[in-house]
């Protein structure tokens, strides 16, 4: 299938700048730069789709030529297959800001065959981060493409695994909650090795002999302001991602993520009194 970029700028009354592109087959390249170990990361059919290796040598990653300020970005991703134990798959935004940065995370840790894969999602604002959560993915992410989205704006954050949001993250400014909105952050993934905490606290570790680890990518979308671009692009309340539509989960959506918190969450950092014995506040402040 076709890769598809769909970089939406807002200008006054929904005015599309023509950076914007809708519909078009372009090449991982295009929009995409390779960020570490570009010999471990392979085109596929002629560049719209890419493969990620791991081995004894060394990961891979890739980032997004530009950042943005608020929207959504998805892509399909299809985890290391068998014995992945010790590896980790990222996909995440991040400002790049050290101490202060902003950062959206999407880590699949891997998993001896057999066992679920966990998914661990985490959010940092201004620096601050430890916010993780895991859930259980209630399918096999190897056998197939699956699509992993972020849609960030400023009332709320929402990670969706395939149509299935698993994790909500309301903007509490007003309560002192830090939440992140005056940052843009790039699109980056990559595919490590993390066998001191990622399997089972860091008791499972890497097989090398079931090296090497691939992992695929397809249909990267991100819609959202550019930065640098258009100054109040990131104000406009008419961008699509700020619309009523998406300022709050469609009922059934809330029903889709009462069944992932019921029956797939294995562990919130929200609940961890060893970590937190005073529950933080955006724990209390509701979804």
């Amino acid at each position: 299938m076709a890769i598809f970029y769909h970089l939406t700028f807002v200008l006054g009354w929904l005015i599309l700048s023509a950076l914007s592109v809708s519909g078009r087959p372009a090449t991982f390249f295009q929009d995409f730069r390779i960020t570490w170990s570009g010999n471990h990361i392979k085109q596929i059919d002629a560049g719209r789709a890419i493969q990620l290796t791991l081995d004894r040598n060394s990961g891979a990653g890739f980032a997004s030529k530009s950042k943005y300020l608020f929207g959504r970005v998805s892509m399909k991703i299809k985890l290391v297959p068998g014995d992945s134990a010790g590896t980790v798959t990222a996909f995440y935004l991040n400002s790049d800001t050290n101490n202060v940065r902003d950062e959206l995370d999407f880590e699949f840790l891997g998993n001896r065959s057999g066992q679920p894969t966990t998914v661990q999602t985490n959010i940092y604002a201004n620096g601050k981060g430890d916010r993780e959560q895991r859930v259980n993915l209630w399918f096999d992410p190897s056998a197939d493409f699956h699509t992993y989205t972020i849609l960030w704006n400023h009332r709320h954050i929402v990670f969706y695994v395939d149509d299935f949001p698993i994790r909500v993250y309301k903007n509490n400014e007003a309560r002192g909650i830090r939440y992140p909105r005056m940052q843009p952050m790039g699109v980056y993934s990559t595919l490590w090795e993390a066998d001191d905490w990622a399997t089972r606290g860091g008791l499972e570790k890497i097989d090398w002999s079931k090296a090497p680890f691939y992992a695929y990518y397809k249909d990267f979308d991100i819609e959202g302001c550019p930065v640098p671009g258009p100054a109040n692009c990131a104000s406009n309340p008419r961008n699509w991602w700020e619309g009523a539509a998406y300022q709050a989960l469609t009922p059934l959506e809330a029903r889709r993520y009462r069944w992932v918190r019921l029956n797939h969450i294995v562990y919130d950092y929200c609940t961890d009194k060893s970590r937190y014995p005073v529950t933080p506040p955006e724990c209390l402040a509701g979804i």
